[in-house]
């Protein structure tokens, strides 16, 4: 979520002068790259890791600020909720060694990430999108104690009235509101980091433009969103959607989102980026930017940039210019964003060397993309990688129209192979880590495919929350076994896991596929749906789609004791029906649930989470645990 250090000043003034810290840094950096001071004929790559912490039931484990303080080093930091963290691999030069390193440097990592969260109960998943994340998860409560994450989502709050809206369309139809910037701490991501000098800049970033959709398409891991099925990777659109703090009349006049993948080639460099982003993208956060940028070169310093690379983290290209100082020099990198966390450690080395060797081949195959490469083409490219995985079809060279898996086998993991040997990659280490994305793609089981699959086979599984608990655990024992997801066996549907933990709370028992009523609908019409889909109780909502109330067998029976059915005037529902009806939390243990409904004698209970109306629990289901229970503890014997 770019740098830490931000100011609550928010006055016009503070504004204002940040602004102005902003134009002299671009100002500066414009300098430096025309004095040729910006550090060339050095290939450095770097790396970003997004992690999810776990609880033993495969539920987001809010505990990263304990984890942080057990790990003690500053390689490893916050995100934006409690449930994530992020280990930054050290900067190395691009030679020979770099891929086995860096597939050391994440295996221990996580390793050690795991040791620490297992001090606190949990454990630590690579995964785009966790898919047993519920919206209760993403309350301010869980937001990371940080200044800058509370800054940010009162900024972004203030620009979009609290409300952040996502509307993704897939397999399944995910359509919400959500109240806080935390619908993008659902993402995890792989970052790769591709330093460049400045007279080269705007060569290899319309390359990296260009070859963001085949490798993010042979890469997808994030197929599932709040228990919805929508994009093979949902990251790139819910990453989009979540951040977009645009107004109404901004949206009809089609200005860009702080997320975006960019509308056109850059023709001159980084400084052309950084000065179209804060023509379009005014000032989210202020900060203390100190000396003045052109002050310090002046005297013969090397300014941090510090207002710009704070601007800069508040506008999320999905390949980003990024500046910094390394050994007192200062450079420039490309960082791509668009990859997932995971599936495996051996996935994510493959998915970099798969971007370093392109990035390096390509810079010699083609002088110039912009001749052989339509940027819309590219754009759309992009947008369907993300939709459809390895099931796209891209315009390629000259617009020649080709599916991906061709592409990839025939022509770009042959250019990526070269591109390594380019830096001294041993054959052994091309054929390793190539190997796992050439397989991957051959087999078509990429991350999001072996998920959606799994979730087919655990159709038997007794809730919608507690599959997803499954498929997450599964993943979880894949995962540690260090192999890559094409080889992984799928989840098998009687391997649930200790029954006691598949039956801790409500949201593992009830029923999630609800029909309800209005109150102005006739009982008739009520009781044909109760007879129809064999229900007993019908929530009750209003047109905003508030629970108002909860209709049962037992109140439509009533009519008939007192004489009231079958008369002319059709009765509404809202005369019959429960008014306030006692409810409960998807986070209700079960046997509180069960208390409930035996002191009040009631057969069901709706389920509310932040007020939205999203289950019911009745008898029935607690029943059918009961008998599924017993049935487990027959077989243990």
């Amino acid at each position: 979520m770019g740098e830490h250090d931000v100011g609550a000043d928010r006055s016009e003034d503070a504004i204002r002068r940040f602004g102005r810290a902003v134009l002299d840094d671009i100002r500066a950096l414009e300098r430096m790259c025309d004095a040729g001071q910006i550090e060339s004929g050095v290939r450095r790559v770097g790396a970003e890791q997004e992690m999810f912490l776990v609880d033993p039931q495969g539920r987001p484990a809010p505990i990263a600020m304990d984890v942080l303080e057990r790990l003690d080093d500053p390689s490893f930091t916050t995100e934006l909720a409690r449930f994530n963290l992020e280990h930054n691999l050290p900067a190395r030069i691009f030679d020979g060694g770099v891929l086995r390193d860096i597939e050391g440097q994440l295996t221990q990592a996580v390793a050690r990430v795991r040791d620490a969260a297992m001090a606190s109960g949990g454990d630590v998943l690579l995964v785009g999108i966790l898919p047993s994340l519920d919206i209760g998860d993403l309350t301010l409560d869980n937001l990371s104690p940080v200044p800058r994450y509370f800054e940010l989502n009162r900024a972004m709050s203030e620009l979009t009235g609290g409300q952040f809206p996502a509307h993704i369309m897939g397999l399944d139809e995910l359509h919400i509101t959500h109240d806080n910037v935390l619908l993008e701490a659902c993402n995890t991501s792989f970052q790769v980091h591709f330093q460049v000098s400045a007279d080269e800049f705007a060569r290899f970033y319309n390359l990296a433009q260009v070859v963001a959709a085949p490798i993010l398409a042979a890469a997808v891991n994030s197929p599932v969103l709040l228990r919805h099925r929508l994009w093979r990777e949902t990251r790139i659109a819910l990453f989009q959607q979540s951040l977009d703090v645009r107004s109404a009349s901004q949206k009809q006049r089609d200005s860009r989102r702080r997320v975006w993948f960019g509308d056109h080639w850059v023709e001159h460099g980084a400084v052309e980026i950084y000065r179209d982003d804060i023509t379009r993208f005014p000032v989210l956060l202020t900060g203390d930017t100190g000396e003045s940028s052109t002050a310090v070169l002046e005297r013969g310093g090397i300014p941090g940039l510090a207002a710009l690379r704070l601007h800069n983290g508040t506008v999320y290209r999905w390949n980003r210019a990024c500046y910094g100082i390394l050994d007192g020099k200062p450079h420039l990198r490309i960082e791509n964003r668009t990859l997932p966390a995971g599936p495996s450690i051996p996935d994510t080395v493959g998915n970099a060397a798969f971007f370093f060797g392109l990035m390096t081949e390509l810079s010699h195959v083609h002088a110039d993309v912009r001749e052989r490469f339509t940027f819309d083409h590219v754009k759309d490219n992009f947008v369907a990688a993300a939709r459809y995985g390895l099931n796209a079809t891209f315009r390629w060279i000259d617009g020649r129209v080709v599916a991906v898996p061709a592409l990839v086998l025939g022509e770009l993991l042959p250019q990526a192979a070269s591109g390594l040997r380019r830096h001294g990659v041993p054959e052994d280490d091309i054929t390793r880590y190539l190997g796992v994305v050439e397989a991957r793609v051959a087999t078509g089981r990429t991350g999001a495919e072996w998920i959606l699959e799994a979730l087919e086979r655990l159709r038997s599984v007794e809730s919608p929350s507690a599959r997803f608990q499954v498929l997450t655990r599964t993943m979880l024992e894949r995962q540690r076994t260090g192999q890559p997801v094409h080889t992984w066996d799928p989840p098998e549907p009687e391997d649930h896991g200790d029954w006691r933990e598949r039956f801790q709370t409500v949201a593992q028992v009830m029923t999630t596929d609800l029909f309800t009523v209005h109150p102005e609908d006739p009982v008739d019409l009520a009781a044909s749906i109760m007879y129809w889909k064999q229900v007993r109780h019908l929530p009750v909502e209003d047109a905003e789609g508030r629970l108002v109330g909860l209709l049962s067998q037992r109140s439509i029976l009533k009519l008939f004791v007192d004489g009231r059915a079958g008369t002319e005037d059709p009765v509404p529902v809202r005369e019959v029906m429960k008014r306030d009806p006692l409810t409960v939390t998807p986070r209700t243990s079960c046997l509180d649930a069960i208390h409930l409904m035996n002191e009040h004698r009631f057969s069901s209970l709706p389920v509310l989470d932040d007020g939205r109306l999203v289950g019911i629990v009745t008898d029935r289901d607690f029943s059918h645990a009961a008998a599924r229970l017993f049935e487990d503890e027959l077989k243990r014997e």
